[in-house]
């Protein structure tokens, strides 16, 4: 049960986070790599905002989140930590993929390719947001990560 109220309350700050961190140009800026190929080379063409643009390092994002989400979740991880291993790992894969898949399913594919807070001022059209790729590309990557940490956090919790 407390693993289930750990996931609504993670889900919901997650939630709460993307919400806060769109809404402006500026602050889109910041979340360019989940956009579509399209729309980044659109924006990284624009006089406007090509000076505010950089490359994503896909293996430095992924490894940065890695430690992020590890710290999270085992911050979590404590309040449901148990001394058999296979207990934390697998409540700590359930916090992490559930989390993923709400970030897929409810923010990316329903919330985000349809609010208007995430569109550019300078391209407006809600069809040059609608591929799903990037957010696919995404997801895939959460579930190794997830599982990393599972074993990582899960192992961390046993030894406390």
């Amino acid at each position: 049960m407390n693993v289930i109220i750990e996931t609504v309350i993670l889900c919901s700050v997650l939630f709460l986070i993307c919400f806060l961190e769109t809404g402006t140009d500026e602050k889109n800026l910041l979340g360019l790599r989940s956009y579509p190929t399209d729309v980044q080379n659109i924006i990284r063409s624009n006089e406007k905002y090509k000076d505010k643009t950089k490359e994503t390092n896909i293996p430095k994002v992924f490894i940065a989140n890695l430690v992020m989400f590890m710290i999270v979740l085992l911050v979590f991880g404590i309040f449901i930590k148990s001394d058999d291993f296979r207990v934390n790992f697998i409540n700590i894969l359930i916090l992490g993929e559930a989390l993923n898949l709400f970030d897929f399913v409810i923010i990316d594919l329903i919330w985000w390719r349809n609010t208007k807070r995430i569109r550019f001022s300078e391209i407006p059209d809600k069809k040059m947001y609608q591929n799903p790729k990037k957010h696919i590309d995404s997801f895939l990557r959460g579930i190794i990560m997830y599982g990393i940490i599972a074993v990582i956090d899960g192992f961390i919790l046993t030894i406390l």
